[in-house]
């Protein structure tokens, strides 16, 4: 009975390494991988991102999901696709479990907040385009009134030039 205990704890850390979602050093050698690859030149960054495709195609095991989705969601853009990285992430995203879990919970947070930011950004630009017409807008309306008030005061200089004029006819006359 005591030998089979023994057993038991000796095949106990044989099994987690057997569990991929619990290998800290496939996280860690993922996680090398894109530090190089987002330290790489752009044709470098390109051709990382293509192998990372070609494995999770041929074998999409955990480790090639995490690989391709950390890629997708580390390289700059226009390599970077938040919404597939996202995607790839989700079942693999458990904050509650160690390595590959909580890595890929960490990831789908950044990817969330950055698709939540561009979304932002995307709703203040357009109320910036809406604010530049309206203001436009009110520069033509602006530059309307201005012209109308011209024709008026030009109306108005011209009919005073006219009673000068009238009025230095009559001063002579009745000289």
């Amino acid at each position: 009975m005591r030998w089979l205990a023994l057993a038991a704890l000796a095949v106990l850390p044989a099994c987690a390494l057997l569990n991929p979602q619990e290998s800290p050093s496939a996280v860690d050698a993922i996680v090398a991988e894109a530090l190089g690859a987002s330290r790489a030149p752009a044709s470098e960054q390109k051709a990382v991102l293509a192998r990372a495709q070609q494995k999770f195609i041929a074998d999409a095991s955990w480790e090639n999901r995490l690989r391709l989705a950390t890629m997708l969601a580390t390289l700059p853009a226009p390599l970077r696709d938040d919404a597939r990285a996202a995607e790839l992430l989700e079942p693999l995203a458990d904050a509650s479990s160690p390595g590959a879990g909580r890595f890929a919970a960490l990831l789908t947070s950044q990817v969330t907040e950055r698709q939540r930011l561009a979304r932002e950004l995307e709703r203040i630009r357009r109320e910036r385009e809406k604010a530049e017409a309206e203001h436009e807008r009110a520069d033509k309306e602006r530059d309307k009134r201005e012209e109308a008030l011209r024709q008026q005061l030009e109306a108005l200089r011209s009919i005073e030039r006219g009673i000068l004029e009238r009025e230095e006819r009559l001063r002579r006359k009745t000289k």
